[in-house]
């Protein structure tokens, strides 16, 4: 009982968000839409409140314009002023709730401290204070025309549909629908009435969501936001987005920096100091001691190719040479076969993405083996590397214990901000006792 309840609850709120402008024309689903019979109660309630406003502008703006020369007239036009953005705020809450139809307020941000002075004039200087005062002035009207229409056809449908009680309360009725006349005399005649009354109901719903379509273009062009307004905030977000990329990718290379430094300071640096010092040590030796001198030669011998096999390592961390020469493929198989369990790798892409795409997949897999083969404690992992769109997607999976997450500093989160370079996103998903799944979508302009 209680997920049967669930279920039509989940219908019901389905159906109720459905705009008016994008809800199916169907008549039995119309029939079934909550917006449906808001929008048929939308018409009286807009006439009243077109009327409400046309009045209270006219006298407000009238009084404030005839006190303009006093200080109590300039007042009262800032606050006719907000209160007019109040009444467009409120008209926008009452189509939301009437015709399903989202419009966001479209004011520009007022500037920040206490200044009423610098509010008043950002208000002023937005057009969609103006605009709000177009849409409340020219309501009425449009309300008007709207509500004759209304009351034509609910009223007939209306007087239709309840036939047989008038016609018991008032002894009897006459109808003239064009060319027909339709006599009801008594209760019985008027299921007649009735039945026309619920064929012209379809017709009565069709012209309700003409009307209603035509009120929320029009108060959306009114109400909303400019073209130039959104796509200037559209433009502001992705600007910060690529700000916060830019600065999390400044970050990741400063890091990567320091991992080199260090690496070849503790690594490559030492070892290399300690073949010039075997190579010294053995020169002092080589005319007494040649023996001495021959451990000496052959021990700095494997400390360069120590040092070799640490500077290689390194480049590799770089960026490795089988990514440019043989690609992506050939990396990660290669990444697969030095893992230390079994790796299935599936590379599905018909061409090469671009370097800084293949070189963010690449570290995006090794850091992920390299966490499954420290971490994990699992028995198998995969690597699928994919093309949707205009992304490239890179999945590490394994069947660890899981419970991996991106702290700051560690080695996912260091991932991410790499992928937050071009633009990508890093997501993982490792709940306790596993599998784990690290995803990254990287943009990829084929």
């Amino acid at each position: 009982m209680g997920e049967a309840a669930r279920t039509l609850w989940g219908r019901s709120r389905r159906l109720w968000d459905r705009s008016v402008l994008d809800a199916s024309w169907r008549p039995v689903a119309m029939l079934r839409t909550p917006a449906t019979w808001l929008a048929v109660a939308q018409a009286p309630l807009a006439f009243g409140f077109g009327l409400f406003w046309l009045v209270a502008l006219v006298v407000g703006l009238f009084l404030s314009l005839a006190l303009s020369a006093l200080w109590v007239g300039l007042l009262m036009l800032v606050g006719m002023m907000v209160l007019w953005r109040a009444g467009a705020m409120l008209e926008r809450r009452l189509l939301r709730v009437t015709f399903g139809l989202r419009i966001e307020d479209p004011y520009r941000p007022l500037p920040p401290g206490r200044s009423v002075f610098a509010k008043v004039k950002a208000m002023v200087a937005d057009p969609a204070t103006w605009k709000d005062l177009i849409y409340l002035g020219v309501l009425l009207p449009i309300a008007m025309a709207e509500f004759v229409v209304w009351v034509f056809v609910w009223g007939m449908v209306g007087l239709l549909l309840l036939s047989p009680l008038l016609a018991v309360q008032d002894g009897g009725m006459q109808y003239v629908i064009g060319p027909f006349t339709v006599y009801v005399r008594d209760a019985l005649s008027g299921l007649w009435a009735t039945g026309i009354g619920l064929v012209l109901l379809v017709p009565a719903l069709y012209v309700t969501r003409v009307m209603a379509i035509a009120h929320a273009l029009w108060a959306r062009m009114l109400l909303g936001s400019s073209g130039s307004q959104e796509e200037n905030a559209q433009l502001r977000e992705r600007a910060e987005r690529l700000r916060a990329s830019r600065a999390r990718g400044v970050d990741a290379v400063e890091a990567e920096r320091r991992r080199i430094e260090r690496d070849l300071h503790d690594g490559a640096q030492q070892q290399l100091l300690a073949v010039a010092m075997d190579i010294g040590r053995a020169r002092a030796k080589l005319d007494t001691d040649r023996e001495a001198a021959r451990a000496l030669i052959e021990q700095a011998h494997a400390g360069a190719k120590s040092a070799i096999a640490e500077l290689r390592n390194l480049a590799r961390g770089i960026y490795p040479a089988i990514l440019t020469d043989r690609g992506l493929d050939a990396a990660l198989s290669g990444l697969a076969g030095r893992a230390a369990v079994p790796v299935e790798v599936n590379v599905d892409l018909t061409e090469r993405p671009p370097a800084a795409v293949e070189s963010i997949a690449y570290f995006v897999v090794a850091e992920a083996l390299t966490n499954v083969s420290k971490y994990a404690r699992a028995t198998s992992a995969s690597v699928l590397v994919t093309r949707e769109d205009g992304w490239v997607v890179v999945e590490i999976a394994d069947d660890g214990v899981g419970g991996a997450t991106s702290e700051p500093g560690g080695g996912l989160a260091g991932l991410a901000d790499r992928a937050a370079t071009i633009d990508g996103i890093l997501t993982v998903d490792s709940p306790p006792g596993g599998p784990t799944v690290i995803r990254a979508d990287l943009p990829c302009d084929w």
